[in-house]
């Protein structure tokens, strides 16, 4: 077995500290969201803050259904009409930005900061 040289330490020492400022980096950024925002087809039905339990019956796409469940300042979806069940696989989400999508009944359920879908300064094309 070939021993490291001093070179291939430095090299390795670098990376492993690049890796550490991203890892931080994204961990500061990832906020907590106040608000589960809910669309169906692309279009914003309601929207709950993750600080209250809530249960919601969503009615999705062409008579589709879903249950949003809110609790411990966390959601997730429960009891979808969708032939494979994916979106009640998803998880619990509470993070800004992250969200589940059920594509047979087109239900999205997304973290926002605010109730309010965001409002851009600019917009080009």
């Amino acid at each position: 077995m070939k021993m490291l040289k001093k070179d291939d330490m430095i090299l390795i020492g670098v990376l492993l500290a690049g890796v550490a400022v991203i890892l931080c980096a994204l961990l500061l950024a990832n906020r907590n969201g106040e608000y589960a925002v809910v669309s169906v087809d692309g279009v914003e039905v309601a929207s709950f803050p993750l600080n209250s339990d809530t249960v919601y019956e969503i009615e999705g796409y062409n008579g589709g259904h879903n249950t949003l469940i809110i609790k411990d300042g966390k959601a997730h979806l429960e009891d979808s009409s969708c032939p494979d069940h994916l979106c009640e696989h998803m998880g619990r989400i509470d993070r800004e930005g992250q969200s589940i999508i059920c594509l047979p009944n087109r239900v999205v359920v997304e973290i926002q900061e605010s109730g309010k879908n965001p409002v851009y300064d600019t917009i080009s094309s």
